[in-house]
C-alpha cells in the first residue's frame, strides 16, 4: 500500500510540475534596456529528473551591443533515483556560455561542472514545492574545489492563477573586479524570484527581479523585468 501511495503521488508530481516553456523578458535595469529569452524544461521520470535552460540576451543601445545576441548561456542538470522511498537524490550539472563586451570582443563564461545531492519537499496537492541542493563545483582554470548551495521553489496561489517561483544560488568563486591580480571577493550570490499571472493554462504575464551580490561587478544589484511566458 505504501508503495502504491508513493507511486500515485509521484505520478501526481510529474503531472503537476513537468513543463517546457519559452519566456521573453524586457530588462529595464540600469544600463540594460534589452530583451532576454529563456527556453526552459523540467521533466521528472521514474529514474529522477532532468532540467535545463538556455538564456540569450539581445543587444541594445543601452548595453553597448546594438546588434545581434550579446550573451548565450545554458545549464543542464540530472538528478538520479533508484527506489520509491529515496529522500536524497544524487545530481550532476553543467553550466557554460559566452558573452560580448563590445567591439567584437567575446569572453567565455567558464565551463562549470557540479556534483552533489538534492532533497525535494512538496505539499499534498503539489501547490508548494521546495528543492534544496548542495554541490561540489569545479570551475575550469579557476576553482578546483568550490561549492554551490541552491534553493528552488514554486508556490501556486489563487487556484493556479498566480505562480511564485524562482531560485537562489550561493557559491564560492574568486572575482578580480579591479583587475589588480587579486580576488576582491571569494563568494557570489544570485536569486531570481518570478511572479506570474496565468489567465489560461498556457500563457502567463509577469515579472522577474534579479537580485545579486558580486555577480556582475563588486556590488549589490537589482535588475527587474517585465515578461511573458508560453508553456507547451
Amino acid at each position: 500500500m505504501k508503495k502504491l501511495i508513493f507511486t500515485v503521488a509521484f505520478i501526481g508530481l510529474i503531472v503537476a510540475v513537468k513543463a517546457q516553456n519559452l519566456q521573453l523578458h524586457y530588462d529595464f535595469g540600469e544600463g540594460r534596456k534589452m530583451l532576454t529569452s529563456t527556453v526552459e524544461m523540467f521533466r521528472p521520470d521514474k529514474y529522477g529528473s532532468t532540467f535545463f535552460f538556455v538564456d540569450m540576451d539581445y543587444g541594445s543601445d543601452q548595453s553597448g551591443i546594438d546588434n545581434g545576441i550579446s550573451l548565450g548561456y545554458w545549464e543542464i542538470a540530472r538528478a538520479f533515483k533508484w527506489n520509491e522511498t529515496q529522500k536524497f537524490m544524487p545530481r550532476v550539472e553543467y553550466n557554460g556560455g559566452t558573452m560580448s563586451v563590445g567591439g567584437g570582443v567575446w569572453i567565455p563564461i567558464e565551463n562549470c561542472w557540479l556534483a552533489g545531492v538534492e532533497r525535494t519537499w512538496a505539499s499534498a496537492d503539489f501547490s508548494k514545492i521546495l528543492t534544496l541542493q548542495a554541490n561540489y563545483k569545479y570551475i575550469k582554470n579557476k576553482e578546483d574545489a568550490a561549492f554551490q548551495l541552491t534553493a528552488v521553489w514554486t508556490v501556486q496561489m489563487a487556484e493556479g492563477k498566480l505562480t511564485f517561483t524562482g531560485f537562489a544560488d550561493f557559491w564560492k568563486e574568486g572575482m578580480d573586479w579591479t583587475f589588480n591580480g587579486e580576488a576582491d571577493t571569494d563568494f557570489r550570490f544570485l536569486t531570481e524570484p518570478q511572479l506570474w499571472y496565468n489567465p489560461c493554462k498556457n500563457f502567463s504575464v509577469g515579472t522577474e527581479i534579479e537580485l545579486s551580490n558580486n555577480f556582475v561587478g563588486d556590488e549589490f544589484a537589482v535588475k527587474p523585468t517585465l515578461a511573458v511566458k508560453y508553456t507547451f
